[in-house]
């Protein structure tokens, strides 16, 4: 049996059935392209989150107070859960003298309104001692003319994305500009809602960073923080940095002999490994529906076999009268959705590449913090994609090869 020449009566074959040939390689292309730009579009997200993470200092465990599980209405409209410990100066105090810590960093954080020129914006104010920006986010950097004022409560700083809002021509502030500062809270013994004000100035501007935190926040210095936002000097959050990110875990441990479930830490790492498990079990999924793309791409090489077996009907027969074997119309069959497969997976290839750059692209667009993002097209994904597509097409071809090779001559020559 000649390879060469069955692969040529193969291609013949499918030549002569151009249209519906054509449309079986298409099903074939649709399934292996969207797999292979599934693929690079994940690793892609797990390079770009790993690179993100990578900016943020590894030494640091966020600590925040459990709450009290309260009853009320599921939807809100009960009561807020109160903390189960209060983060004060003595737990401050208390967490810094622990082996391995270097510095506690306390914080206040809320939901505040901006208002600059006319214009009104809604934000999170992340609220520490300013020059300890270089502790959470070592790689931080300002604008140029941007200065930090550790001990004035009346300096502002703006992340890139508050002073330049995405999809504006003109930004919300600039360097040197008062804005002024809303937040809104119910007064604990009156119940009503009350509203506290405070006029900054802009003394900077951070450059995007790659810590969301920080990213979509504005800065002010402690004392302002606890005046306006009515903390009365409990923290919303303890920043702790170990001596080194080995000692992140002894830190946490220590930490937990001391509170217990009362107190909550995440650490980089964690959250690291939360978003990477997202990602493999949104990978799985997706890879999930390309396989079904694949797989109807699969029942159309049966489709096209079949009729192809049942047009062909008399030929088979000739060529079994002439000699032919039953192995040889196997394989001839075989070939054909071999050859479908081999098209239709490597012009996959190079559609499912340029789908991928097409997709991230449209999705870098709509959000400008992701521009360093890029899909990633690894070698054993490609290969392994083009082998699953190759392997399917052959086996969908085998039902219609073989129902081909068990056909009688003289009842194939009398088919009309």
């Amino acid at each position: 049996m000649n390879i060469k020449e069955v692969f040529a009566l193969a291609f013949d074959a499918l030549k002569e059935r151009k249209t519906r040939s054509a449309l079986t390689i298409m099903m074939v292309v649709v399934g292996s392209s969207l797999m292979v730009a599934l693929n690079g579009m994940t690793a892609g997200f797990s390079n770009f989150i790993n690179f993100q993470f990578s900016k943020l200092a590894p030494n640091i465990l966020f600590v925040t107070s459990a709450q009290n599980d309260q009853s009320g209405d599921p939807f809100g409209g009960g009561p807020a859960p109160t903390p189960k410990i209060t983060l004060n100066e003595a737990v401050v105090s208390r967490i810094r003298s622990l082996p391995f810590v270097s510095d506690v960093i306390p914080s206040y954080q809320a939901a505040i309104t901006l208002e600059s020129g006319g214009k009104s914006r809604d934000t999170t104010v992340f609220s520490i001692d300013p020059q300890k920006l270089y502790v959470i986010a070592p790689t931080i950097e300002l604008i140029e003319g941007s200065s930090i004022r550790q001990n004035d409560p009346s300096a502002i700083l703006l992340s890139d994305r508050v002073a330049n809002p995405p999809g504006e021509s003109t930004p919300f502030a600039v360097v040197g500009q008062t804005v002024r500062a809303k937040y809104s809270f119910v007064d604990p013994e009156t119940g009503k809602q009350e509203t506290e004000t405070k006029s900054f100035v802009v003394s900077g501007i951070i450059k995007p960073t790659g810590n969301p935190t920080i990213d979509s926040a504005v800065v002010f210095n402690r004392q302002a923080g606890n005046q306006i936002l009515q903390k009365g000097g409990k923290y919303d959050a303890l920043l702790v940095a170990a001596e080194s990110g080995d000692f992140v875990d002894p830190v946490e441990q220590q930490i937990r002999r001391l509170y217990g479930k009362d107190i909550g830490i995440t650490t980089p790492k964690a959250i690291l490994q939360t978003i990477n498990e997202f990602i493999g079990g949104f990978s799985s999924f997706t890879t999930s529906i390309a396989l079904v793309a694949l797989l109807v791409g699969a029942v159309g090489i049966i489709t096209t076999l079949y009729t192809s077996v049942t047009e062909r009907i008399r030929e088979i027969g000739t060529m079994k009268a002439i000699g032919a074997q039953n192995s040889f119309i196997l394989v001839l069959f075989l070939m054909e959705a071999l050859t479908i497969g081999v098209i239709g997976a490597t012009i996959g290839m190079g559609v499912g590449i340029a789908g991928g750059y097409v997709l991230i692209a449209g999705f870098a667009s709509q959000d400008p913090g992701s521009q360093n993002l890029t899909p990633v097209f690894l070698g054993q994904d490609m290969a392994r994609v083009w082998g699953l597509s190759v392997g399917l097409s052959v086996l969908a071809g085998l039902y219609p090869a073989w129902r081909a090779s068990r056909t009688a001559p003289i009842v194939a020559l009398r088919r009309e």
